[in-house]
C-alpha cells in the first residue's frame, strides 16, 4: 500500500484524475489531499458561510468523482486544478441562487446602506491602497474577469468557462480592465 501511495505522489493532477476516471479511489485520494486546501481557501474568499463553503466542496468532490472521465485536460488548454476550480465556482454560485431563491422576502423599507458584496469584501482585503481603489473603480464585468486571471491565476479559457463568456470577450475585457488600471494608477 505504501509503495502505491509514493507512486501516486509523484503523479501530477491531471493524471490523478485521469486515474479517477477509471475509478481509482486512492488516486481521488491523493488528489482531494492536495487539492481540497486550496479551494477550501478561494472558496472562503467568495462565501463566509462555512455550511455553504462545505456544501460546495462536498459538492464539487462528488462532481469529480461522476465526472473525471470528461476531462479534456491539457489537449484543450485546460488544467486538472482549473477544471476543479472551475466545477466549484459553479457550485458556489448555485449553492447562492438555491439560498437566495428559498430565502424570505426581505420587509418592506430596505436598510439605509446596503452591504459591500461578499466579492467586494475580499477585493478589499486582498487589495488595497491605489491598486484597490482603481480595481473597485472598474466596471463589474472587467472587475470579474481581472480577478478571475489576475487574482485567481486562471488562464483566458478558464476564465471563460468560469464566467461562461467566449474566450475573445473575456481577452478584451482583460484588456479594457488593464488599460483602466493603468490610467487610473498613472
Amino acid at each position: 500500500m505504501r509503495s502505491v501511495r509514493a507512486t501516486l505522489h509523484e503523479l501530477d493532477e491531471e493524471r490523478l484524475v485521469r486515474l479517477v476516471a477509471r475509478g481509482d479511489r486512492a488516486a481521488f485520494e491523493e488528489l482531494y489531499r492536495r487539492t481540497s486546501p486550496w479551494l477550501a481557501v478561494r472558496l472562503r474568499r467568495r462565501c463566509g458561510d462555512e455550511q455553504i463553503v462545505a456544501e460546495v466542496m462536498q459538492e464539487t468532490y462528488l462532481a469529480v468523482w461522476r465526472a473525471a472521465g470528461a476531462f479534456a485536460g491539457a489537449a484543450v488548454g485546460g488544467t486538472a486544478t482549473g477544471w476543479l476550480w472551475t466545477i466549484a465556482a459553479r457550485r458556489l454560485v448555485d449553492a447562492f441562487r438555491r439560498r437566495a431563491h428559498h430565502a424570505e422576502p426581505p420587509p418592506a423599507a430596505a436598510p439605509p446602506d446596503a452591504a459591500p458584496a461578499a466579492e467586494e469584501e475580499a477585493l478589499a482585503s486582498a487589495v488595497g491602497g491605489d491598486v484597490g481603489d482603481a480595481l473597485r473603480c472598474l466596471a463589474p464585468e472587467l472587475r470579474q474577469v481581472l480577478q478571475a486571471m489576475v487574482l485567481d491565476g486562471l488562464s483566458v479559457r478558464e476564465t471563460a468557462v468560469l464566467l461562461g463568456l467566449p474566450e475573445g470577450t473575456v481577452k478584451t475585457r482583460a484588456r479594457r480592465a488593464r488599460s483602466a488600471m493603468r490610467r487610473a494608477l498613472a
